[in-house]
């Protein structure tokens, strides 16, 4: 049967319900409503349902949403009860925060190595990953059955070191560097632009302030 497509809007999504429900469920909360997960999240009911009910829905009406189900499905739908190798290439102050992220580890994503092209780095540990050269890469990624890269690079050097890692087996970019990567088709890429999220909430902060200064 072919697989129905999902909006890239619903995908979005997904994470943040995801984020809810393990809140709810840290809180010891059983079962919610739509409603009262529209009151938490600041979407609309209906657009929750909507949302769920391109996976089949999850909910029963007059009971609500069983949470602690809903998470573990939505899990499933992220991939999440699955695990993922994955390496960062650039160690630099952002490459080592994501080092340093807890959490990756306990969603399923497992960092086994640190690459860098700074000798000066070589033999530093990061929460007790050893920071490694980039010429050790292709045997790395191999021999750890690599899946996914983080590059927290120059943008110079983002596209060329990206087709060295699919060539040896990666197939999943995490682009932080400061450009959009063309890549094979059969190569999943997320460019992630931390300056444009902070140019968003300078926008958001201008408009806010024009309509407050007009109400005044």
């Amino acid at each position: 049967m072919e697989e129905k497509e999902i909006s890239k809007a619903v995908i979005k999504r997904l994470p943040r319900y995801y984020r809810y429900l393990g809140d709810l469920l840290e809180d010891g909360v059983e079962r919610i409503s739509s409603n009262e997960l529209s009151d938490r999240m600041q979407v609309t009911a209906s657009q929750i349902r909507q949302d769920l009910n391109n996976f089949g829905g999850f909910g029963q009406q007059g009971y609500g949403y069983n949470v602690k189900y809903l998470y573990n499905e939505i899990g499933k739908i992220l991939g999440l009860d699955k695990t993922y190798n994955m390496i960062i290439v650039g160690a630099g102050n952002l490459g080592q925060a994501l080092a340093n992220y807890v959490k990756f580890e306990k969603r399923g994503f497992w960092i086994k190595g640190i690459f860098d092209v700074n000798p000066r780095l070589q033999g530093v540990t990061v929460r007790g990953i050893a920071i490694r050269m980039t010429d050790d890469l292709p045997q790395f990624v191999r021999d750890n059955e690599i899946k996914i890269a983080a590059l927290t690079l120059p943008k110079e050097n983002a596209e060329q070191m990206a087709n060295l890692l699919i060539e040896n087996g990666v197939k999943a970019i995490w682009n932080f560097a400061h450009i959009d990567l063309r890549l094979p088709e059969d190569v999943i890429v997320e460019n992630v632009h931390l300056s444009e999220s902070l140019m968003q909430l300078s926008y958001n902060i201008n408009r806010y302030e024009r309509e407050h200064e007009i109400k005044e």
